[in-house]
């Protein structure tokens, strides 16, 4: 049975590998023009620092140098139900000194575009299992980010032996380069 977290709520995530998965609807938008969300993963060290520029996984660099991190590829458009975009997980795969995953959501070209996350609902993060589709654990965003252009939706972290996650839910208003600033 799944357990639905609440902001900064954390759980052991005891499964090897499983998949992430986004999804997100847009408001009509009053902007005229389409909305593209993108999901980004930045796979970190001790010093919560990316280990290197190929550990950022997007939809130009799908998969981390180790193997541990895929992602599946860019939704151009969110339409539709269930998840908008999926990044596939195998711990057994991260090199040692991986210590941290951050799951980040932007949207693409949004200051031009005039967008934020406040005109996007029914955001969650999910984590389940890629052969028999278990949800083990989900959290939905529930904040009204008006003016953010980026979010951090959680981050899977290695304690001891344990591999937990995070419910994050922090938006920043500058988008992906501040991540890529703040995380570099």
């Amino acid at each position: 049975m799944a357990i639905n977290l609440q902001k900064g709520q954390r759980q052991t995530i005891n499964a090897p590998k499983f998949t992430i998965g986004l999804g997100w609807d847009v408001n009509s938008s009053s902007t005229g023009t389409s909305f593209d969300l993108d999901a980004s993963i930045f796979v970190m060290g001790d010093n919560k620092k990316i280990l290197s520029d190929q550990h950022f996984v997007f939809y130009n660099n799908l998969v981390s140098p180790d193997g541990s991190v895929e992602h599946t590829g860019d939704n151009l458009t969110g339409e539709g139900g269930g998840d908008d975009e999926q990044i596939k997980i195998d711990l057994s795969k991260a090199a040692a000194n991986v210590t941290e995953i951050c799951v980040v959501v932007t949207i693409h070209e949004a200051e031009a575009r005039r967008q934020n996350f406040g005109q996007v609902r029914n955001s969650y993060v999910r984590i389940f299992d890629p052969v028999t589709n278990e949800v083990i654990l989900k959290y939905e965003l529930e904040e009204d980010f008006s003016i953010e252009t980026a979010v951090e939706f959680g981050r899977i972290y290695k304690r001891g032996d344990e591999w937990k996650f995070e419910a994050v839910g922090v938006g920043m208003k500058g988008g992906l380069q501040d991540y890529l600033n703040k995380y570099n």
